[in-house]
């Protein structure tokens, strides 16, 4: 069954590489989605797919990149969209 989370990453996160951390992490588990960084020094995340893969992607947010530093990983259920376009880099939010 197709999931879909929405997250929202805090700490040490923008100029680390974590974005593209997250896209590998994200193409590794086979999730579809997105990243970007926000103005409030946030990134943001929207992924979907398989329960126990989202699991696994989830479980690697924690983690970060080892030159960054997660302080606060929040999570909220979203309704699939169906995206099945792979997972990219957006462009920061405005």
């Amino acid at each position: 069954m197709i999931i879909a989370k929405h997250y929202v990453v805090a700490g040490q996160v923008q100029g680390v590489g974590y974005r593209v951390f997250t896209r590998a992490a994200a193409t590794r588990e086979g999730v579809s989605g997105f990243v970007r960084n926000r103005r409030d020094g946030h990134v943001e995340v929207e992924a979907e797919g398989e329960h126990v893969a989202l699991t696994r992607f989830e479980r690697a947010l924690h983690e970060g990149p080892p030159s960054g530093r997660v302080d606060q990983l929040s999570v909220k259920e979203v309704l699939p969209g169906g995206c099945s376009t792979g997972f990219q880099i957006m462009a920061d939010v405005d």
